[in-house]
């Protein structure tokens, strides 16, 4: 999200929401997220290349909870999915890149 909507202060607000969203999220999923359920954005690669990383790791991590949590899974895609939405209206409403990024990781959760 923060990569689509470019700017320091943008950045910041947005980490904040996001922290929020995660925080605020139920212990089975924070449990979810400390044993790397949550995507590391990688280094050293193109955007395009970073969101077809991540893309491909939410899905990934996806069908892992399904299989192994089932009863986690539509929470976690629901604190994913909270965590876009706030980050992308933490700094002036969802700008249209933010929206395209938002629908990108509701396709790799299946939403």
């Amino acid at each position: 999200m923060s990569k689509a909507d470019p700017g320091f202060f943008a950045m910041f607000k947005e980490s904040m929401a996001g922290s929020r969203a995660l925080q605020d999220a139920p212990d089975g999923v924070k449990d979810l997220f400390k044993g790397g359920g949550f995507p590391t954005p990688p280094t050293g690669l193109s955007k395009e290349e970073v969101n077809g990383k991540i893309l491909a790791e939410i899905t990934s991590a996806m069908g892992i909870i399904r299989a192994k949590a089932p009863a986690e899974a539509d929470a976690y895609k629901q604190v994913i999915l909270s965590a876009c939405d706030a980050v992308a209206n933490a700094d002036d409403g969802v700008a249209p890149e933010e929206q395209a990024a938002i629908d990108q990781v509701r396709a790799a959760l299946g939403a």
